[in-house]
């Protein structure tokens, strides 16, 4: 397995720490409002990885910290006329909440940061005690960037090529412009905890290093983040491991692309800004997964909302898929070829029986290649682009098949070909599954088949058989008031009618108007 590794710009062979056993974590949101889209799709991308590395067989750990104590939580409390904490429970639990629309794993560690002070306190005293840290009158207490020989081994980035106060603020108690806050003194009102520097609270760079060497251990494997977090924030989280425990934080550096609108950065000035929220207020965790999936985690995604129209067609497109070979082999007259069928004297039944033998061989190879296609390109850095056109083949041969084959169908293939396209989708988290089964189908269906078909008996199936049958002796014989009449009755009880090879059946309809 290959992963790119953002310390060395390269992709290297994936070589877990202790054997089959994976140690990850993915910085979370700083809680001071609803998630945007481009968290999101940072989120999603570690997600898919996490999940490919379990169904590659390792043991995850897998750790996410919330920030619930920073200043912009600070500002919109003062805003509100709330407290910070009540700001950052209300935002912590909208997080969670949307992960869990989106189909986000939980965490196996979830640490806040307003839980982790001592540890953050224990990890700045060792660094002031070793002398890399230093503390100033005021109480606030600064990393020294210029103790530390490696600072900007992750990044690349040469300290005396930035010019001092364009990108950060010139504060005349540091030692060096580029020094960063561990440790920053309490204002009047803000929320703060004791320390041997006073009453205060910890830097953002502070937390994660010192939750992940209390609760992962350091080095772990997996680092990751949104690119924007190379530098200053994970640069500086490396340069406190490293200088406090004298080993690197993460073995394995990982960062997922910035997300555009159409093109453009995404801001609120713009009118470009999303929510994640607003978006599946409106549409499928789905539809909104297999559009970002549709780009590789690092490149840069351009999200529109006519390619997540797009997205919704696709995965439409691939239920439609599924729950057609599900229905094919539960109406298959048998589930495999007679073994006689070879040997028929019959020279049409011979040929018959040759063609279908042609069909299934073709069908048993396109799952066998989507399976190879699909192990490779997640192999690959996790390349779920090429992952989705892997499956994307495979649905135009499973439909070929259904098509050509009619009403010979081989149920045990065509099951394995349905289950093939369920599990490499769930592999990333997305369902291909109807949202109802067909055995769901609504009782109001006897009473339209009784009205439409004369229908006498209880059963929904056999009342969905009558109202299909009444439908095409109606067409048959042109009579296009009944035959309409039948069709917008199914169609109020939010059902399709669906022509199949295996004769018509009634679906749900799963798009979102």
């Amino acid at each position: 397995m290959l992963v790119y590794n953002t310390q060395t710009h390269r992709k290297e062979t994936f070589t877990p720490i202790d054997e089959g056993k994976v140690r990850m974590y993915v910085c979370g949101p700083t809680v001071y409002d609803q998630i945007h889209i481009g968290n999101a799709r940072t989120f999603l991308s570690f997600d898919v990885i996490r999940r490919y590395l379990m169904h590659a067989g390792y043991e995850v750990t897998f750790a996410q910290n919330l920030t619930d104590v920073d200043d912009k939580i600070i500002n919109r409390a003062l805003e509100q006329g709330r407290t910070a904490q009540e700001v950052a429970e209300e935002y912590s639990s909208a997080f969670i909440e949307q992960m869990h629309r989106f189909n986000i794993l939980d965490p196996d560690i979830r640490p806040r940061a307003t839980h982790e002070i001592n540890a953050m306190v224990e990890m700045i005293q060792s660094l002031i005690d070793q002398g890399f840290a230093y503390a100033v009158p005021s109480g606030d207490v600064y990393f020294s960037v210029r103790a530390d020989h490696n600072y900007g081994v992750l990044s690349g980035r040469d300290l005396d090529q930035l010019r001092a106060g364009e990108r950060v603020e010139v504060n005349t108690e540091k030692r060096d412009p580029f020094d960063f806050a561990l440790w920053k003194t309490a204002k009047p009102g803000e929320p703060s905890w004791p320390s041997p520097w006073g009453e205060g609270r910890p830097g953002w760079h502070s937390e994660c290093c010192a939750m992940i060497h209390r609760y992962l251990g350091t080095p772990i494997d997996i680092h990751g983040g949104g690119a924007d977090l190379v530098f200053p924030h994970h640069e500086n989280e490396t340069a406190q491991a490293s200088c406090c425990w004298h080993e690197p934080l993460a073995n394995y550096w990982m960062h997922a692309g910035m997300l555009r609108v159409e093109g453009e950065k995404m801001s609120k000035s713009l009118g470009n800004f999303y929510t994640l929220k607003e978006v599946l207020d409106s549409y499928s965790a789905d539809a909104v997964r297999l559009l970002m999936l549709q780009t590789h985690y690092r490149a840069s995604l351009d999200f529109s909302f006519e390619r997540l129209d797009g997205a919704i067609g696709t995965l439409e497109r691939m239920k439609t898929c599924v729950a057609n070979l599900r229905w094919a082999a539960k109406n298959a007259q048998s589930t495999e070829r007679s073994a006689d069928a070879g040997r028929s004297a019959n020279t049409g039944d011979a040929t018959q029986d040759h063609k279908q033998s042609d069909r299934e061989n073709e069908l048993t190879s396109a799952i066998g290649t989507a399976c190879e296609n699909f192990e490779r390109s997640m192999a690959d850095d996790f390349n779920t682009a090429e992952a989705l056109a892997a499956m994307f083949t495979l649905v135009t041969a499973a439909n070929t098949y259904l098509a050509d084959a009619a009403d010979a169908i081989n149920a045990k293939l065509t099951l394995h070909a349905a289950d093939t396209l369920t599990e490499l989708f769930g592999v990333l988290g997305i369902s291909v599954n109807t949202d109802k089964a067909s055995d769901e189908l609504p009782h109001e269906l006897i009473d339209l088949a009784k009205s439409q078909a004369g229908y006498e008996g209880e059963s929904v199936t056999q009342a969905a058989e009558a109202l299909l049958s009444a439908r095409q002796n109606a067409r048959a014989e042109k009579n296009w008031v009944v035959a309409d009449a039948i069709r917008d009755g199914i169609a109020g009880l939010g059902l399709l009618i669906e022509d199949t090879a295996s004769g018509a059946r009634l679906k749900y309809n799963s798009r979102k108007d």
